[in-house]
């Protein structure tokens, strides 16, 4: 009898499953195609024990259920499941402590991957080949593996790190929007009427950004404004070229000397196009000349898909690790 695989990615905008054939497992490079995907815009709760396995459970397993109902396989047999979740390496010890058990009771899972986000976005960009991912979006993080050990680079939030990120580009705009406003140099008039449009006037900036909880994402709102001014503000073309470095740097920390390895860039930072891409392409070529910069082939749903597949198989390459791919 047929088997069958499940790949669940958990994050801060919710949780998607996907469920395969086992027969269909792919290669090392591609998920195997789903047959069925069920989605919820709730998010695992997270308490004080960390990531809330059973809110998890409660939120998984009637749409598993559904899943195989829809394919006909109410009592499939499940080969492997892979779990995908935001703060795993850090917030997950719950979910390696209960999920495997209550897989193996609830689905007969003989196979489960419990897997930090990362690296099912590294899964799914880059399948289990040697390089690194970067995800660039309001932060920035880089994550590499030789097919021995993991690499991760920056990732330390927008205080400590994340250098080249949303907000890292938005702090750096608005800080030369100010400087404009103070007449000290290196400041940008073009940025400091961006400024004013987005914000009001900006002597009421910090009372408006401090107390925020969500500062970084104020300030990766402005990116948008730097990259528009970029074409004819020199201050503005000089952030986005920083920023490209930063990323470049980050993602040259996470990549493998090896010859061949690849580098995929995700995350939504890189709909500011041409003003930050031009000059990335230029620092990725010249800090990692031995790599070669290739499109993501999937999201972190077809890279859980895919480790759960290779599971099934017996064929996993990518390394366990105790904080990011544990297998239970």
């Amino acid at each position: 009898m047929t088997g069958w695989v499940l790949g669940v990615d958990s994050g801060g905008s919710g949780l998607r499953i996907a469920l395969a054939r086992a027969g269909d497992a792919g290669d090392d490079r591609a998920a195997p195609a789903p047959v069925g995907t069920a989605a919820t815009d709730e998010p695992v709760r997270t308490g004080p024990a960390g990531i809330d396995a059973g809110h998890l459970l409660d939120l998984a397993l009637p749409r598993i259920r559904s899943l195989l109902a829809q394919a006909g396989r109410e009592d499939a047999r499940i080969d492997a499941v892979c779990v995908g979740a935001a703060g795993m390496a850090t917030l997950g010890d719950e979910l390696r402590a209960v999920l495997p058990g209550a897989f193996a009771e609830e689905l007969s899972a003989r196979h489960v991957a419990l897997a930090a986000d990362a690296v099912t976005a590294y899964a799914g960009a880059l399948g289990e080949r040697p390089g690194a991912v970067v995800a660039a979006g309001t932060g920035m993080i880089a994550t590499g593996t030789d097919l021995r050990g993991w690499r991760r680079a920056d990732g330390w939030g927008h205080l400590l790190g994340d250098c080249g990120g949303g907000a890292w580009i938005g702090r750096a705009g608005l800080e030369a929007a100010l400087r404009a406003h103070d007449g000290r140099p290196g400041g940008s008039t073009a940025l400091l009427a961006r400024a004013e449009a987005v914000f009001g006037p900006v002597t009421g900036l910090p009372g408006k950004l401090y107390p925020r909880t969500d500062r970084p994402a104020v300030l990766a709102s402005f990116a948008p404004e730097v990259a528009r001014c970029a074409g004819e503000d020199p201050v503005a073309a000089r952030v986005l070229d920083e920023a490209a470095a930063q990323i470049a740097m980050t993602a040259a920390a996470a990549c493998p000397a090896a010859e061949g390895s690849r580098v995929a860039l995700t995350g939504g930072l890189l709909r500011l196009g041409e003003p930050l891409l031009a000059p990335l392409r230029r620092e990725l070529a010249a800090r990692l000349p031995h790599a070669r910069t290739v499109p993501a082939q999937g999201d972190p749903l077809a890279g859980a898909l895919l480790v759960a597949g290779r599971l099934a198989r017996g064929a996993l390459r990518l390394p366990a690790d105790p904080a990011l791919l544990h297998l239970g």
